[in-house]
């Protein structure tokens, strides 16, 4: 059997709160794979299933996040779990907003759900940290955690919650790597399509249509010639020139 764990705090005042991811993971999950109704035991709420030929035990903490452990540790006892088949869901302020890893063991990172377990149960377990992205400032990170999801958030937290629930059954298996590649695909923002490549220039006297029909050009402007004096009959020009000065002389 494993026990997975959605880390969160009770209450409709934090249902939506960045802190309450790992409910929402567990929620979704739950619906996912068809499980039993929830149900209350070891100060939490309880759900059962399958997933793949593994028994599964759902389990959202309901004694606020610092002391999750105390909830964790006794199912745990109670189904005797081991450690090492302890799956924690939680939010994750060093992974970017929609992204998500995957590792066993190592330190709480400030998260107090996290501290509890590791006092309760040691730190063999695995846990799938869902990125929220950090605030910038130390001094700002309870504030942030403990604030409600922006609308413009569900663009990338629904795609990741679906995601996390539709490939639970890789980290079931023990496939940790393949799980966290896909989840990174499926989650993928899609790529923007291809420019178009700009149509090619006509070339000189080529066109795709019918011959168009072009208008014929103007003709050229008829421009007179200057007058000119009439010649003599059968004379010259210049015959007819020296006639008309001979007119003028003394």
């Amino acid at each position: 059997m494993l026990l997975v764990v959605g880390l969160g705090n009770p209450g409709s005042d934090y249902a939506r709160n960045r802190h309450n991811i790992g409910f929402m993971a567990a929620d979704v999950l739950v619906r996912r794979h068809s499980f039993g109704p929830w149900r209350s035991k070891f100060q939490a709420e309880i759900a059962e299933g399958v997933i793949g030929a593994e028994k599964v035990l759902v389990l959202k903490p309901q004694t606020y996040m610092n002391l999750s452990g105390q909830s964790v540790q006794a199912a745990a006892r109670f189904l005797k779990v081991p450690v090492d088949d302890v799956i924690v869901l939680h939010d994750e302020l060093d992974v970017a907003p929609g992204r998500l890893k995957v590792k066993r063991g190592g330190g709480a990172g400030g998260h107090n759900g996290l501290k509890s377990i590791d006092s309760h149960l040691g730190q063999t377990y695995r846990r799938v940290r869902m990125g929220i992205g950090h605030p910038g400032d130390r001094d700002l990170v309870s504030g942030y955690v403990l604030h409600d999801f922006a609308r413009a958030d569900e663009a990338w937290l629904v795609p990741l919650l679906d995601a996390v629930a539709d490939t639970f059954p890789m980290l079931v298996a023990g496939d940790d790597a393949g799980f966290m590649t896909r989840v990174a695909h499926l989650t993928a923002p899609p790529k923007p399509p291809k420019a178009a490549k700009p149509a090619a220039e006509p070339t000189a006297g080529a066109q795709d249509g019918p011959a168009a029909e072009t208008a014929p050009a103007p003709a050229p402007a008829q421009v007179s010639p200057p007058p000119q004096a009439n010649p003599s009959p059968g004379g010259s020009l210049a015959e007819a020139l020296k006639a008309a000065m001979n007119k003028f002389k003394p």
